[in-house]
């Protein structure tokens, strides 16, 4: 993104309100799309992105994956959050001031821990709810590694199954993975990725 395209994102933003919805609609302006032209391009309706910018709605991971391709910023410009004080910034981030992605109904709802997607691994707040999964595996390029918080969490990596439960903890570095909560209430994880792929 250009810096020129950058401020006027960054000047929108502070006109029309915080928040992703913000966001979105500042980089859909900055690109000269109006709504039916994104909404072509993301395959969601007009009614649904016009709710997601007013703050109506949340957007899905998958639909920030879209939108990011689309406007070209990496994923992680959604995760940028409320500004922190002068005093906590680059070490601190309140919990009033994390960003949230995702939505229940989608089954994870993951928050941004670390104070920025600056440094060599990032860290995330993950709430699975109950009967959520990823279906297929995926593989990144990282190591990744987590805490279980609280209920259960089913594991799949490199072909090998795993249950883990509240104090249990795994790691693993480019392998296929996928997850399942298979609880009727919610399991929440720490997760830790390095390099940053957000």
């Amino acid at each position: 993104m250009s810096a020129r395209v950058a401020r006027r994102v960054a000047e929108d933003s502070v006109r029309t309100g915080s928040g992703i919805g913000a966001d979105i609609r500042a980089l859909r302006r900055a690109r000269g799309l109006n709504l039916a032209e994104l909404a072509l391009r993301t395959g969601r309706s007009i009614g649904f992105l016009s709710q997601v910018e007013r703050g109506l709605s949340e957007p899905a991971i998958g639909d920030l994956r879209r939108l990011a391709d689309i406007f070209e910023v990496p994923l992680g410009f959604f995760f940028m959050g409320a500004e922190a004080d002068e005093t906590d910034r680059g070490h601190v981030v309140r919990a009033h001031r994390r960003r949230q992605l995702g939505n229940p109904e989608d089954g994870l709802v993951e928050a941004l821990l670390s104070p920025d997607l600056g440094g060599r691994f990032e860290m995330f707040h993950c709430v699975f709810q109950p009967g959520a999964e990823l279906p297929r595996e995926i593989e990144r390029a990282s190591e990744e590694a987590g805490y279980v918080v609280s209920g259960r969490l089913e594991l799949w990596i490199g072909g090998r199954h795993f249950t883990l439960d509240p104090g249990d903890s795994f790691r693993f570095r480019k392998e296929p993975y996928r997850w399942r909560n298979p609880c009727n209430t919610e399991t929440v994880v720490i997760w830790v990725i390095s390099p940053p792929v957000y």
